[in-house]
């Protein structure tokens, strides 16, 4: 496998300074790509070791680009997380006033983190999407557009100025970040982990999602994220992908998944990783009867049950 990691570019994305607080990619090769979709395939087709991609920020919550993603297409998986606080700076080319600005540009989920201090101080730009914020950086540079909200560090590289700084609608917004990769065996628990999978209803029913998220109640098993995603097959059809607390080798997070593959059409498992700024000290005490040596003695005690030794 090439020993390279791609991630959303171009250079002087949010993502890449992300990237480069892992360790490991000092010894690896790092390959910006056009979009989250491109920097996947480059996995799936065995171009790249991993790929590195935003996933949700604590704004908008989920990136639904890379969700889908995941919920569709060959099988990857999650091998760690990274969070990042995140500020805008406005880029714009040098000699630039904010009265001569008339677009705009940034990666669509910066727009929620940005959204008052526009409506305060450029109430008329008109707003473009672009593939990544150091992508829309790269278009004021090239003159399409007249602004870009982007780190103030992708200034220097694409000859920009920044003309406005610590630009955010929400204080400590933060976006997290994955590594993902083919499947294989997550890695041993850390006690502080994170397991993500997505999941499919065998059909719409009255209570559905409420079984669903039995499974993990009655297992004392905390949700960390759940959002639907359309699969596509028409108005009201959802799957969901939920993030919970705990690794698949902890007996209730094991026997909740192992409840859900049961009632569901369909369970993926996206992996067990430890859980970005959690130490044990973080870790929520389980509830009465849901720690792995009750969950072993209530198998041992059903053992004796059946075999008479009650």
């Amino acid at each position: 496998m090439p020993a390279s990691y791609t991630y959303l570019g171009p250079e002087g994305t949010f993502t890449e300074v992300a990237l480069r607080t892992l360790p490991e990619t000092a010894t690896r090769e790092l390959v910006p790509m056009v979009s989250v979709p491109a920097a996947l395939d480059a996995v799936r087709n065995g171009e790249a070791e991993a790929a590195f991609v935003p996933i949700e920020n604590s704004v908008e919550g989920g990136i639904t680009t890379t969700l889908d993603e995941l919920v569709s297409g060959e099988p990857l998986m999650i091998y760690r997380e990274v969070l990042l606080s995140i500020t805008f700076a406005l880029l714009v080319r040098p000699g630039t006033t904010l009265s001569g600005i008339k677009t705009v540009t940034a990666h669509p989920a910066a727009q929620p983190q940005v959204r008052n201090w526009l409506k305060a101080h450029l109430p008329n730009a008109v707003w473009e999407s672009a593939a990544s914020n150091a992508d829309g950086a790269r278009l004021v540079q090239e003159g399409r557009y007249d602004a870009a909200f982007a780190g103030e560090f992708a200034a220097a590289r694409y000859g920009l100025q920044a003309l406005e700084t610590g630009i955010h609608d929400a204080e400590n917004a933060q976006t997290r970040f994955v590594l993902v990769g083919r499947p294989a065996r997550p890695a041993a628990p850390s006690g502080a982990d994170k397991t993500s999978i997505v999941l499919w209803q065998r059909d719409d029913h009255p209570g559905g999602l409420r079984d669903l998220l039995g499974e993990f109640a009655a297992r004392g098993v905390n949700l960390m994220l759940l959002q639907s995603r359309p699969t596509g097959a028409g108005i009201g059809n959802y799957c969901f992908c939920i993030d919970a607390e705990g690794h698949i080798s902890d007996r209730r997070v094991a026997e909740a998944l192992m409840g859900l593959k049961r009632i569901c059409l369909q369970v993926r498992f996206l992996g067990s990783y430890p859980r970005a700024g959690g130490g044990p000290e973080d870790v929520r005490s389980p509830l009465p009867g849901t720690s792995d040596d009750e969950f072993m003695s209530a198998a041992d005690w059903v053992a004796r049950c059946q075999d008479g030794r009650f």
